[in-house]
């Protein structure tokens, strides 16, 4: 799967994506319910790593495979969204079937 492109974005997407649900479902309750902001600096920074590397492997995709521009929005978008990176990954993986 990490041999192209393709199979490092999908991988590094699904690793950004469970930072996001680690930041959001965790980190920021433990800093706001039990008052430990510590938890959400290191969720953040690895998430903030992780998005970058995810942005990486987007443009690295966007002309190893020449997507669209339509299509590198929807990753992006996909992103910033809760849960996103998993449903376009699904949708990719339907496409490469």
């Amino acid at each position: 799967m990490m041999n192209s492109a393709l199979g490092r974005f999908r991988v590094i997407g699904i690793i950004e994506g469970i930072s996001y649900l680690v930041l959001l479902g965790i980190a920021m309750p433990l800093k706001y319910f039990l008052d430990m902001p510590a938890a959400v600096k290191i969720a953040g920074s690895l998430h903030g790593l992780f998005f970058v590397l995810y942005i990486l492997a987007l443009a690295h995709v966007t002309f190893t495979n020449r997507w669209s521009i339509l299509k590198v929005a929807g990753a992006f978008i996909a992103s910033l969204l809760p849960f996103g990176n998993f449903v376009l990954d699904a949708r990719i993986k339907n496409e490469q079937s």
